[in-house]
């Protein structure tokens, strides 16, 4: 979470903080400093904390800046009182950025101190009336968020990757601002930290491209979803594997440290049921179904319901076509377990491929190397197709700088499968596209180690779907 200080006072301050209670996203805590309380409808306790004094006040203003804020706004309607706020809040947090509602011209040479003329943004907007004039991007369209601005920061996903590679379904990279100039995308234009992306598409899935691009280490299963699940068919996966299935999902759970929900259907022995319900706590949830169901009478309803980020089956269910198929249609984080114990691994480990899907995942595949403390190994086929892996390498050669994680990158002059099945112990990490939904028989010839998954189900393998 987040935290927001906002300093108000006057008709424009009680304005901002009603839009603020309408607008507000889960990810911030709003603290409202008041010179006079007044209350407000629809403001959850949980979201926003009030607080009635004079921020004037040293003393008393200091008090609350004890705590970590990422930034101050301050709409007041007096000028001295906002110069002495400025001053006390720098007195006590120099680095601190402060944005202020300025109605007098006021002038500062505080990098961290953004003054928002407010005649300026009137005759901005009544400029946007005048016939033959340009309108300004915030005002073309219908208004709706059809068109986001939205600047890179240094931890970002989407920091050093290729605009080529990022899967641009129902929205576009319309047009790049870096150093204050104007620089036109293209597939090769690499994405550098501080730049402002000019974003157009619809407002729902611009939304989601908005969280994706400030999404830091630490968050996965987000932004695909919340929660871990689970999910075994008993007339699929053999029953005395079940037992060290759940056992292997638990260990994800706590590593994760998100909600696990255990699906189980097509229930057909009583000891296994009744361990697995042993494992009901307050984090973990049990949710049997009686009846004779298959995944894709279900599968949506609990994916929805649950608000699964992230789906656990074992490798007879993932080597189900009809299985497989259904797990890859809701576009989640799919892992795949396998016989070897999870706490025993140290590696993930990615075969490069022709295409670049994995440049579109690397972000997920540094967040769950993290959380799992794991090293990151690249296995690199060479052959005459590289020069869309070294772009790869270069995009990952860069996230490690950034996450300040080592990877390894192996050149083979063999088959990388082969290399890995000669392995221990392992995660692979692949993406997951619609060529991983064909039947195994269709990839007896293939070379595209994406095609030839399965030759490693004996290892732990993450499927992640490449649009966000």
């Amino acid at each position: 979470m987040k935290k927001i200080l906002i300093i108000s006072s006057g008709t424009v301050g009680e304005h901002f903080i009603n839009r603020v209670i309408q607008a507000h996203t889960s990810e911030n805590i709003y603290y409202i400093v008041q010179t006079k309380a007044k209350e407000f409808e629809n403001a959850s306790p949980a979201r926003f904390k009030f607080y009635e004094f004079d921020p004037t006040s040293l003393y008393k203003l200091s008090n609350l800046l004890k705590m970590e804020f990422i930034q101050v706004i301050i709409a007041m309607d007096s000028q001295i009182d906002v110069e002495n706020s400025i001053k006390n809040i720098r007195a006590v947090k120099k680095q601190l950025r402060i944005v202020v509602l300025n109605f007098w011209n006021m002038k500062s040479e505080a990098s961290n101190v953004v003054l928002v003329n407010t005649n300026e943004i009137l005759a901005s907007r009544l400029l946007d009336y005048l016939p033959n004039v340009p309108v300004i991007a915030q005002n073309v369209g219908v208004g709706e968020g059809e068109i986001m601005e939205v600047l890179v920061p240094f931890g970002s996903s989407f920091v050093y990757r290729h605009i080529g590679a990022i899967e641009q379904k129902n929205w576009r990279i319309v047009a790049i601002y870096r150093d204050r100039k104007l620089v036109m995308p293209s597939r090769r234009r690499m994405i550098q930290p501080n730049d402002t992306l000019l974003l157009v598409g619809e407002p729902a899935v611009l939304k989601s491209v908005y969280r994706a691009i400030k999404r830091e280490l630490g968050q996965f299963p987000e932004p695909f979803g919340t929660n871990l699940m689970l999910y075994i068919d008993m007339n699929i996966i053999n029953h005395e594997t079940i037992t060290e299935l759940v056992d292997q999902a638990v260990y994800v759970h706590e590593k994760f440290n998100h909600d696990l929900i255990i699906k189980v259907v097509n229930p057909g022995n009583i000891e296994i049921l009744e361990y697995i319900k042993s494992l009901r706590t307050f984090n973990i949830i049990v949710n049997i179904k009686y009846d004779n169901l298959n995944i894709r009478s279900t599968f949506l309803n609990d994916v929805s319901r649950y608000h699964v980020g992230l789906v656990i089956v074992s490798c007879e269910m993932f080597a189900d076509y009809y299985v497989r198929n259904s797990l890859y249609e809701v576009h989640l984080p799919v892992l795949k377990l396998s016989k070897k114990s999870l706490s025993g691994v140290k590696d993930v480990s990615l075969i490069l491929s022709d295409n670049r899907d994995l440049e579109k995942i690397s972000a997920t595949i540094f967040d769950i190397s993290e959380q799992l403390n794991l090293n990151i190994e690249l296995y690199n086929y060479m052959n005459e197709h590289q020069e869309n892996r070294e772009q790869v390498i270069e995009h990952f050669n860069n996230l490690s700088t950034i996450f300040s994680k080592s990877i390894k990158i192996y050149n083979e002059s063999d088959n990388p499968i082969r290399r890995l099945k000669r392995k221990e112990n392992f995660i692979q990490i692949l993406p997951f596209t619609n060529k991983l939904t064909q039947r195994h028989i269709f990839s007896l010839f293939s070379t595209d180690s994406e095609k030839l998954y399965h030759k490693l189900d004996e290892y732990t393998q993450i499927f992640i779907p490449v649009q966000i």
